[in-house]
């Protein structure tokens, strides 16, 4: 469906924004290597691409602004989940250097594990909500698209799942 083709490009586009800081004399690939700006512009430009990939009608058109916010807010949350991961692990690395003991609270480990999923399935269900319209306006071409522009911003990881349910065919 649109909904879960746009959901594994929106990990793909919350991947992209997954990046820390430049660090000195780098070159901007890698892991680290984009800024904020490289974050956003990367954004923009992926979900630009998609559109642009969709061929949208100009009655589809009207239809695509939830459906860019639903994907924007979904990187967004993506993306704080990320950060707060990242900050946990730096702390936990600060004690361990610092020969401090850590324990871990497996049950808070749970607790925590399972507010993010739910988070992650309430934006899920948000851009499904806001991509239904449009879906039901997609002639079978633009669908056909949406499962390629998806797989070439993935590097092929979404051929599979489209084989196996991910893509707009029958489940």
């Amino acid at each position: 469906s649109l909904a879960l083709g746009l959901a594994a490009g929106a990990a793909t586009l919350s991947f992209a924004q997954d990046r820390g800081p430049m660090p000195p004399g780098g070159h901007g690939g890698g892991r680290g290597g984009f800024t904020q700006e490289d974050r956003s512009a990367l954004l923009d430009a992926r979900i630009a691409g998609m559109k642009a990939g969709l061929k949208l009608t100009a009655e589809q058109e009207k239809l695509w602004p939830p459906v860019e916010t639903a994907l924007r807010d979904m990187a967004r949350q993506r993306e704080e989940a990320r950060a707060a991961w990242r900050e946990r692990w730096s702390s936990f690395r600060e004690s361990r250097a610092a020969g401090k003991p850590v324990e871990r609270d497996m049950i808070a480990d749970l607790r925590a594990r399972s507010d993010r999923m739910a988070a992650a399935a309430d934006s899920m269900r948000k851009l499904a909500d806001a991509a239904a319209p449009l879906y039901a306006t997609l002639d079978e071409g633009q669908k056909r698209r949406l499962g390629a522009l998806v797989a070439m911003g993935r590097g092929g990881g979404e051929m599979r799942a489209m084989r196996h349910g991910g893509g707009h065919g029958p489940r």
